[in-house]
Order: C-alpha cells, then structure tokens, then sequence
C-alpha cells in the first residue's frame, strides 16, 4: 500500500516540476497568464461587491439574534460572515477554473501538449470542435451542479461553533482542491480518448493522496486575488504530469 504522506508529497511537487517545465516556455507561460488576469479582475469586481454589502447581508441571515445579547449576537454574525465568506471562495474558485479554461482552451492544450512532447508523442484525438465545445460545457455544467450543493452545505457547517473554524475550512481546501484537479487532468485524458468524467474520477480516487498533494495547495494557491495569473499555466503543466502518473504513463 502506498504512504499517503510520500503519495501527498509526490503529488505537491508537482506544483514545482510544472514551475520548471514552463519557465522554459516563457511566451506560453505570458499566454497562458491572460485568461486568468481577465476571469481575476471580474471575479475580484465580484467579491469586493460581496464584502462591500456583506454587513446587511449577514444581518438579514442572523435576524434570529437581534433580541440576543450584543456580544453573543456579533459572534454569531462574525461566525456567519466567515462561512459566507468561505462558501463563495469555494464556488468562485471552481467557477474561475471553468470559465478560465472555456477562454483559453487553446492555450492550455499548447500548454499541456507542450508537457507531454517531452516524453514523446503526443496522443491526438479526431473529433469535430463542435462536439468537444459542447462536451466541455455539458462537463463543465454537470461540476457547477455538484459544487453549488455542496458549497451550501458547507457554508450551512459553518454556523457550527469550533468546526465551522476547523473542519470546514480543511474540507472546503480539499474539495475545492478535487473538483479543480478534475478539470486540470481533462485534457490529457481527452487526448486518449478518456472522454467521460466518471474516467478522471476513478483514475483520481486510485490515487487520491497523491491528487489531494496536488489538489490542495493549487486550490490555496487559486483562491488568492490575482496569485491565479501565475499559478494557472503552471498548475496546467503540473495537472498534465499527474493526469500521465495516473494513467500509468513515464513522468
């Protein structure tokens, strides 16, 4: 059986082996850059908006403490407005991923193509744009779906004395962290004809320690404003090494 720590360390060092595989492409790492410096500065315009109005917002939640006493009742509200908070990174970061990718599709998969030429040729697959375009925004919907749900439920956690503090945030990194992984290995997969989401999920579960290694720090690394312009083309390269360790493939 594999050591999760060894599998968890192995997967994070692919974070930094992606570092060195695109600053020797400088043109495609500044290419690269551009999606995300546009999804960031409409994603912060969104977040500012959300902190600029979160004190009515956090009241109209916790109207069930106005008749509290004042330090229990900004407790509460302090305990409320880092869960929103939380919950909305969560979404945001996942959403990021996706719109980011839809804007530079073409980019990535130089990227990543890029990657996968230094260990030989590089798998083609023949279908119509069309029909990739549309799979892509079927998958893309379908992690939407599951995070959306799942982000309300964590926020919910967050009213939880102690756990919303502790557990949640941890859950929240390692969640946000799988669903991004999920769609960082997509194109590698694709290229090999590994179409299907339920492909990447059953591959990445084989290796779960190793794509939380990965997973966790890009989604940190993600969730801060504008450090994505940088992190996105080389999470790119490192989710191309970890989709070809996953499949079995010489990294």
């Amino acid at each position: 059986m594999a050591n999760p720590v060894q599998e968890a360390a192995l997967g994070a060092g692919l974070l930094g082996r992606g570092l060195g595989l695109i600053l020797r492409r400088p043109r495609l790492f500044l290419l690269g850059a551009l999606p995300p410096l546009i999804t960031s500065v409409l994603f912060v315009g969104v977040l500012v908006l959300l902190l600029a109005g979160l004190d009515p917002i956090v009241r109209a939640l916790t109207s069930f403490a106005n008749g509290w006493d004042p330090g229990a009742a900004s407790v509460a509200r302090a305990l409320v407005a880092v869960a929103l908070v939380a919950g909305v990174v969560l979404l945001m970061v996942i959403a990021f991923t996706t719109l980011t990718l839809a804007l530079g599709s073409p980019l990535y998969d130089k990227i990543s193509e890029a990657v996968e030429r230094e260990f030989g040729d590089v798998p083609v697959l023949d279908e119509p744009v069309s029909r990739g375009v549309l799979r892509a925004l079927r998958q893309a919907l379908a992690l939407i779906a599951i995070s959306a749900p799942v982000s309300a439920l964590l926020f919910l956690a967050g009213f939880i004395p102690a756990v919303g503090q502790t557990v949640v945030p941890v859950v929240s990194a390692m969640f946000g962290g799988w669903m991004l992984t999920i769609e960082l290995v997509g194109a590698p997969f694709e290229r090999r004809g590994r179409l299907r989401l339920s492909e990447r999920r059953s591959a990445m579960r084989r290796g779960r320690f190793r794509v939380l290694g990965f997973a966790v720090p890009t989604f940190l690394l993600m969730a801060v404003p504008f450090a994505s312009v940088a992190v996105f083309p080389i999470a790119t390269a490192g989710g191309t090494l970890l989709a070809r360790q996953l499949l079995g493939e010489r990294t």
